[in-house]
């Protein structure tokens, strides 16, 4: 057994007899340390191996005028600390909810697969594999397109100023009428360092995009790999006698957020499949890349697949009007068919949200935090009812 520097034995967590820890305190004289002294040999006879840092004392009153000015002085000023931070981090802190809202989402899957005797570890990385392919397919198939166009444009440049000087064309005659020539010029003369700007602005917006991006797939990571451990650390933060029922309802709110996830997705890809056979059917330009846009908007509830449809109804407006027309209309038919086939068996019972709170909820969580708001509004509002159902309306009904 070690000993301190006066050759008195130490205990197993390095205290001597005197109550100083080897590696912070050191010994005293007791008549210059008075209290201090008897304390710290009081700390040391009640150490023991199952208490290493001793018995919790007596309960404060926490009723005492004292306490009551201390408690409400601390809360104003982690109030306002807290608000300060959120406001300060806030782009890090809506990052990081999505990240852990994409986490409890996976979750079901990672947990189908440990399982069915797949280690964590690879559950985690087979799951965010599959989510990492899909959004590399998707840029797969939006960024060649995009490059196409783009150059298309720049190679019928020519031909448009050519048209815009000729007499002769309806465009040249068009331009003289409006002086589209000088206008445009003008335009350039003036706006140029405002619109160089814009470009340096773009760029750095999609590097900034590219980084969250790489930061919310490794939080998420991160999440689903702690998963277990951070579960226990929340559940740990309710009171032993409330602890089972706050298991329950919590388990079962995760169980939302994940088949809201899932199902989503489910239901964005067939919307992108749907899209590309009847684009394929018509001879619309860029089927992959409008379909993929489909499904990408489909994500967001409740207006998501409306701007989809009319998207590719105005590119399938350059094929002809019919097929303009007759597209919109199929995005309208499939619209009711998503909201009364596919959505309540894949999505509607497990989240069970009215659809006048699914709406609000959208238009709140969409003005509040944007994109990420619209996306997490209908399992929070599901979270939310399931509390009231649970325990807000019990509680009245005891009263």
């Amino acid at each position: 057994m070690a000993a301190d520097d006066e050759g008195r034995p130490e205990n197993a967590v390095g205290v001597a007899p005197s109550g100083h820890n080897r590696l912070i305190g050191q010994p005293h004289d007791a008549a210059a340390e008075g209290p201090i002294a008897e304390a710290e040999a009081a700390a040391a006879r009640m150490l023991s191996g199952e208490h290493p840092l001793g018995l919790p004392g007596r309960p404060v009153d926490r009723r005492s005028p004292f306490m009551v000015a201390v408690v409400g002085t601390v809360g104003v000023v982690l109030t306002y600390g807290v608000l300060q931070l959120i406001g300060a981090a806030a782009q890090v802190l809506v990052l990081l909810a999505f990240a852990l809202f994409l986490a409890v989402g996976l979750e079901p899957a990672v947990s189908w697969l440990v399982n069915h005797r797949w280690r964590r570890g690879a559950a985690v990385t087979a799951v965010l594999l599959t989510v990492f392919g899909v959004v590399a397919g998707f840029l797969a198939l939006a960024v060649p397109p995009l490059i196409a166009q783009i150059g298309n444009l720049v190679s019928n440049i020519p031909d448009l100023i050519r048209r815009i000087q000729d007499n002769s064309d309806v465009i040249g005659r068009l331009s003289q009428q409006v002086d589209l020539q000088q206008n445009v010029q003008r335009l350039l003369s003036e706006a140029g360092p405002a619109l160089a700007g814009g470009v340096l602005g773009v760029g750095i917006k999609i590097l900034s995009g590219i980084g969250s991006l790489v930061v919310v797939l490794a939080f998420t990571a991160y999440l689903l790999s702690d998963m277990p451990r951070l579960r226990r650390t929340f559940y740990r933060m309710f009171p032993a006698g409330r602890r089972p029922r706050a298991i329950l309802i919590g388990d079962q709110i995760f169980v939302k957020v994940g088949a809201y996830v899932l199902g989503n997705l489910a239901i964005s890809a067939v919307a992108g499949l749907v899209t590309f056979v009847w684009l394929l059917i018509f001879d619309v330009p860029y089927p992959l890349l409008l379909a993929a846009f489909v499904a990408l908007t489909d994500l967001i509830p409740v207006v998501g697949a409306t701007l989809g449809g009319i998207g590719v109804a105005l590119v399938s407006l350059t094929v002809s009007w019919p097929v303009g027309l007759a597209t919109l209309g199929f995005y309208v038919v499939y619209q009711s068919i998503e909201g009364y086939v596919l959505i309540p068996p894949i999505i509607g019972r497990a989240v069970r949200v009215p659809a006048v709170l699914t709406a609000a909820a959208v238009l709140i969580g969409g003005a509040m935090l944007g994109l990420f708001g619209a996306l997490v509004a209908v399992p929070v509002a599901a979270g939310v009812v399931l509390v009231v159902q649970q325990v807000v309306y019990p509680a009245l009904d005891r009263r």
